[in-house]
């Protein structure tokens, strides 16, 4: 016990995981990885002052991407922004064997720590995604964050299982919540150790998120606006609720049309209104409905995005 407490602070010194962290997109270019766009959107990153950078999780299409491709894009995260901000990079997968593997390269290209999704559609037990987190956990030495996201994985991670990890691998140390529940907040807040961090996975969830327990945000919105949603939060976090419920309100439109369809297609259109990149996503994803493109256009517009 007294290994892992040290373990773990160890860790927590390392890296202060809280704040703003963007989910990164990849951007596409003629069906391959643009790498220039890439490197460009880490900048605007980095310039915005975000806590940290989020490589290949859903945003980033992982499922999409070759293994090849996985790793090129973690090291390009890696070498563009590990300076100047934190990189996370998702690694998670229903094989727990690859998730390992994934998640040791990730390590080995000099990531800071690693998000890891639950496993999706081979729905296993509490006592299965125990195990599978704890043999991700033995398998490296960076700081892990597990990402609870049923509305995609089918199953939650519950409570009770995110103690038992925090209490048994001291370098799984955070939590993206994107259940959708400010009770789950509370209810996790209850059970977990308070050096336990637990991130927003919602950007319209993340001042109520934060006003329960929660310390931050994996934010989608920040591809786009990194700035303002870095202020949001930092507001949050300072106590000052009146003026992130203010920036809440004004950019809460934005927030849920970035989801008006699955994500990445939304924020892809909108960074590429900007000029930023290509709007283009992998099959079985199709670029955003022109019809509902125009509604996020004119928020964005009313927003002063555009």
């Amino acid at each position: 016990v007294r290994r892992r407490s040290c373990i773990k602070e160890r860790l927590m010194s390392e890296m202060k995981i809280k704040g703003t962290y963007t989910a990164l997109v990849t951007p596409f270019k003629d069906g391959l990885v643009d790498t220039d766009a890439y490197n460009q959107l880490i900048e605007s990153q980095i310039d915005a002052g975000v806590e940290g950078i989020v490589p290949v999780g859903t945003t980033g299409e992982s499922p999409t991407l070759n293994h090849e491709e996985h790793l090129r894009v973690i090291e390009i995260a890696v070498k563009r922004g590990k300076v100047k901000t934190q990189v996370i990079a998702g690694t998670g997968s229903n094989s727990t064997a690859e998730a390992v593997e994934m998640t040791q390269g990730a390590q080995e290209l000099g990531a800071d720590g690693a998000l890891l999704v639950a496993p999706y559609y081979n729905k296993p037990s509490q006592e299965g995604l125990y195990q599978h987190f704890m043999a991700i956990a033995n398998s490296v030495d960076i700081p892990l964050v597990l990402y609870s996201i049923p509305g995609r994985c089918v199953i939650e991670i519950h409570e009770d299982t995110v103690a038992r990890l925090a209490a048994d691998a001291p370098n799984i140390v955070a939590i993206k919540e994107a259940g959708g529940s400010v009770d789950r907040v509370s209810r996790l807040r209850q059970v977990l150790p308070e050096d336990f961090v637990i991130l927003s996975g919602d950007d319209s969830l993340t001042v109520p998120f934060m006003s329960v327990g929660a310390s931050g945000v994996i934010s989608v919105a920040s591809n786009i606006i990194p700035a303002e949603v870095k202020a949001l939060v930092d507001a949050a976090a300072a106590g000052k609720y009146a003026e992130a419920e203010a920036m809440h309100r004004k950019y809460y439109r934005i927030f849920i049309q970035l989801f008006m369809e699955p994500n990445p297609a939304p924020i892809k259109a909108a960074l590429a209104q900007k000029g930023l990149m290509s709007a283009d996503v992998r099959l079985p994803l199709v670029n955003m409905q022109e019809s509902n493109q125009a509604v996020l256009f004119e928020t964005m517009k009313t927003a002063g995005i555009l």
